[in-house]
């Protein structure tokens, strides 16, 4: 019989430890959503367009689809040149990449997306841009993607590396 409360007893413990490992300590108001948090660790520059413009879309329903209903002001960026501000994802296994992600917050995991569609900008660089884990801004032709089948909202065209504003 002992032999069955010790079989039970570490099979109590298999469960239990890693839910005990979990931090629940969540906000009673939740967790940022990914513009929110930017805003803590991207501060805004004049000229260079904030990730709060960026999240200004929402889903909604036409006939059987889900697409995007963008702003007014993310409308009028489209095939504009801007700036954005954020963190390089890679897409290429290099030091130097010429066609990566820009997120609104910093990655977290080597094979997760940080962010939403609406917190992601994909890039091509005219001229690779060398990788690193500190925020870049990066200028470019943009454009809105009302219907793009991988899912994403934003692509930067022609990008360039452009030395960030001092803090």
């Amino acid at each position: 019989m002992s032999l069955l409360r010790l079989a039970f007893a570490v099979g109590i413990l298999v469960v239990a430890l890693p839910v005990a490992a979990l931090n629940t300590n969540v906000p009673a108001k939740g967790l940022p959503n990914a513009t929110d948090y930017s805003a803590q660790v991207l501060p805004e520059f004049a000229g260079v367009v904030p990730w709060k413009t960026l999240a200004q879309v929402e889903p909604v329903k036409e006939g059987k689809k889900i697409v995007p209903r963008f702003s007014s002001d993310i409308l009028s960026l489209d095939q504009k040149d801007v700036r954005v501000y954020g963190f390089m994802i890679p897409l290429e296994m290099t030091e130097q990449q010429q066609h990566f992600l820009l997120s609104a917050v910093p990655p977290h995991c080597p094979f997760c997306i940080p962010a939403g569609p609406d917190a992601i900008v994909e890039v091509k660089a005219k001229k690779p841009i060398t990788y690193g884990f500190e925020p870049i801004v990066v200028a470019g032709r943009f454009s809105v993607l009302k219907n793009d089948p991988a899912g994403v909202l934003y692509r930067m065209n022609d990008a360039e590396f452009v030395i960030a504003p001092k803090r």
